[in-house]
């Protein structure tokens, strides 16, 4: 009897490898190879082309892919449907770093207190990687700043948080309660790298009321510059909220900038096609009760 295995037939094109597809689904790169030869002789065409390294799919190939994605998309879909009768299973959200693990956390256990059948698994990472799996299905939900619809994506708002000025104590606006920001002209800063959305927004806002910042050091994450302001290598402007920690053990001030509107929006996306269960609607439903 034919056993036809989509995963399988997913990893080896995901990886353009016989090999390294074989690795991820535990078996020897032989039978990976016969099964694939035994898929093309059923449908009576070539998969992938032999002579290219990496292997690379024909045009029937990237139509079977497509078709095994496809497959495993409504197979675990179907999976999560059954799980989700009892309002239990589990919802896989991917967050960006600075929403925090203590709140997270806090999260973890509202959600847990309200539905206790149901949990949260959650995994961090950089924004584009959150699309990603948002796109794949290796996440039901993620967590972004500046979220951005498309025409396989919606992003739901969820809170806008204010930008402040962060400084080390000892700077000369650690003492001062708010920044005009034409006073930022010539400082030294501490900014995001520049393919990420925080940085593009920053960089709009400096432009549109013609400060010249010099930029020193740029990092792709919070934690990061806000380590890198605490030594005192320049200023920065961060959320408010993910400066507490710091505030709270003196390594770091937070200074209000004159600057109305200049806020970070945070939002949930999720793929449009997808059917949510039932947990991942009620985890959205936590959050409208959140801030």
């Amino acid at each position: 009897m034919w056993f036809w295995d989509p995963r399988l037939f997913k990893e080896i094109a995901s990886s353009n490898s016989m090999s390294k597809g074989a690795e991820v689904c535990g078996i020897s790169q032989s039978a990976a190879t016969q099964h694939v030869k035994e898929v093309e002789r059923r449908l009576r065409t070539t998969l992938f082309d032999r002579s290219k390294r990496p292997l690379e799919l024909t045009e029937g190939g990237k139509i079977y892919a497509e078709f095994s994605r496809e497959v495993l998309r409504l197979e675990e879909q179907m999976e999560r449907s059954i799980e989700a009768l009892e309002g239990g299973g589990a919802v896989r959200v991917a967050s960006i770093y600075s929403i925090g693990l203590t709140e997270m956390n806090r999260l973890q256990e509202q959600f847990a207190a309200r539905h206790p059948q149901a949990h949260l698994q959650v995994e961090y990472m950089r924004p584009d990687r959150i699309y990603e799996s948002v796109l794949n299905d290796s996440a039901d939900l993620g967590f972004v700043s500046y979220p951005e619809s498309s025409r396989e994506i919606a992003a739901i708002p969820w809170r806008l948080e204010e930008m402040q000025l962060a400084v080390a104590p000892s700077h000369p606006f650690a003492a001062r309660t708010e920044v005009q920001p034409w006073e930022l002209n010539g400082q030294d800063f501490i900014a995001f790298d520049e393919d990420l959305s925080i940085r593009r927004e920053l960089d709009r806002f400096l432009r549109g009321l013609s400060i010249d910042v010099r930029v020193v050091m740029h990092f792709d994450n919070i934690q990061t510059i806000k380590e890198a302001v605490a030594l005192g290598n320049g200023i920065a402007i961060l959320p408010a909220r993910t400066m507490q920690t710091e505030i709270e053990q003196s390594r770091l001030a937070a200074v209000r900038l004159d600057a109305p509107g200049l806020v970070r929006p945070i939002g949930v996306v999720h793929r449009k096609r997808k059917t949510l269960t039932r947990a991942a609607r009620a985890f959205l439903d936590l959050l409208k009760c959140a801030d």
